[in-house]
């Protein structure tokens, strides 16, 4: 706190019932660095299933299975490494410092991607990427709330919903651009394009860091209060709930590969375009720009005359609707079993259950998640909510490992996907009752400085 002080940073929320000025600053970097990440995870599953290269510069492409697989195992590495960020926010380096040094090394993992179209530039890369990706998303997602107290507490939700939007602004743009800038430039210019957004989200954070709350970090009282009875009670109780949201997104995660492989077998002509793979997931976050405004302004409102929509209800109906997104996935795969050749409209339809899915869940469990934890456990929970998304990942990865057994694979066409429908309709009837008995209570930051 001191160290803060000394250089003239706020240590607490400015007394306002207006947005926090800092609010601008902490959107600008999330839609550039969201731009930067996903342009990259964008074409990485195309990347390794077509354009991978040995150490002598000949094509090494991956196998359908194991690009997924190495897709999600890289996935479960970003949302994985959290966990280590927030201890270092928290307890060394506060949240800005984090943010911006792990953002230096996530332009380096950039580079290296860049550079070098091997599995060693890719192993260098995908690494540097997972750390500093993964390192300051708790500390961005709890900065977010940091900024905020008592007297503007209202537009927490609404913060949240334009932090939601500016995610899914840069990733929209970066999935139709990149893949087009694959295919026309190759993989080393592809790779470098988000390496620039990525340095100029560094630049937009740094120039608003006198506009930030720097909540100091407190080692002691985080240690103290983390391994705390009630520390590990909060921990127990979320994690109760994280486990069905980890189910969840080993389903949602697959968009961005499975089914980008599955788009390689069908007719891509659509809306009078003729569509690359990897382009098509830039339909979920155009629809996220749509669908935020429709669920906070018309949906949401109108289900609310009809009965209490609970945080907890949200996430429970959105559980539910991936349920009917996988079974249409798996329609489409027994249709090229059948040597039919299906309009990708078909996934187009996907991906509205998917983000009406996504709305429901995951911005909710973000704000969710910021509200349940304690206020010296901000960062820690917020990774622990991305711990859920780790497993995920780290399951589907599992699944597709699997798949290339020597004995042939476990799970194939459309039984691969039926059985991740099955598991996700079973997790989302259980977490009805769990939910049930969940008792919420919702913690924000003082308006006064924290003590040292």
């Amino acid at each position: 706190m001191e160290e803060a002080a000394r250089s003239g940073y706020a240590t607490a929320p400015v007394k306002t019932t207006r947005m926090p000025p800092g609010i601008p600053y902490i959107v600008g970097n999330e839609a550039a660095e969201r731009f930067s990440f996903y342009g990259m995870s964008g074409i990485l599953t195309t990347f390794l299933a077509h354009h991978l290269q040995d150490a002598s510069g000949h094509p090494a492409p991956m196998s359908a299975a194991g690009a997924v697989e190495t897709y999600h195992l890289f996935v479960s590495a970003v949302y994985f490494t959290p966990l280590l960020g927030a201890l270092i926010s928290d307890a060394f380096w506060g949240k800005y410092r984090t943010i911006l040094y792990l953002s230096m090394v996530y332009c380096c993992g950039h580079l290296a991607l860049a550079l070098d179209s091997t599995r060693l530039g890719l192993a260098v890369g995908l690494t540097l990427i997972a750390f500093g990706a993964g390192g300051i998303k708790p500390c961005v997602s709890a900065n977010v709330g940091d900024q905020f107290g008592a007297g503007n507490q209202h537009l927490l939700a609404k913060v949240f919903g334009w932090f939601y939007f500016a995610i899914n602004l840069g990733a929209g743009l970066s999935q139709l651009w990149i893949p087009n800038l694959l295919e026309k430039s190759g993989p080393h210019v592809a790779f470098a394009a988000p390496g620039v957004l990525m340095l100029a989200a560094t630049v937009v954070f740094w120039l608003g860091r006198r506009k930030f709350a720097h909540i100091p970090p407190r080692r002691e009282t985080l240690l103290k209060e983390a391994f705390s009875p009630e520390g590990w009670r909060i921990l127990a109780r979320l994690g109760v709930l994280y486990i069905f949201l980890g189910i969840y997104f080993s389903l949602y995660f697959q968009s961005q590969s499975a089914w980008v492989l599955q788009a390689d077998k069908m007719d891509r002509h659509w809306l009078g375009h003729e569509w690359l793979s990897a382009q098509l997931q830039s339909i979920n976050p155009i629809l996220v720009l749509v669908f935020i405004p429709l669920f906070s302004y018309g949906v949401y409102p109108l289900a609310g005359r009809v009965f209490p929509l609970t945080p907890l209800r949200k996430i429970s109906i959105g559980l539910f609707l991936m349920v009917p997104t996988f079974l249409i996935t798996a329609w489409i795969e027994h249709q090229i079993a059948l040597g039919s050749h299906p309009n990708v409209a078909w996934q187009g339809a996907a991906y509205v259950l998917l983000t009406a899915s996504e709305i429901l869940v995951s911005i909710t469990a973000l704000e969710f998640s910021y509200t349940q934890a304690p206020r010296k456990m901000k960062s820690l929970i917020m990774a622990y909510f991305f711990l859920a998304m780790s497993l995920g990942n780290l399951f589907t990865s599992i699944v597709n490992k699997l798949n290339e057994g020597r004995q042939g694979p476990l799970l194939s066409g459309v039984n691969y996907y039926l059985f991740f429908t099955g598991l996700m309709l079973a997790a989302s009837v259980v977490f009805v009752f769990v939910a049930a008995r969940f008792q919420v209570r919702n913690i924000i930051q003082d308006d006064a400085p924290a003590p040292a």
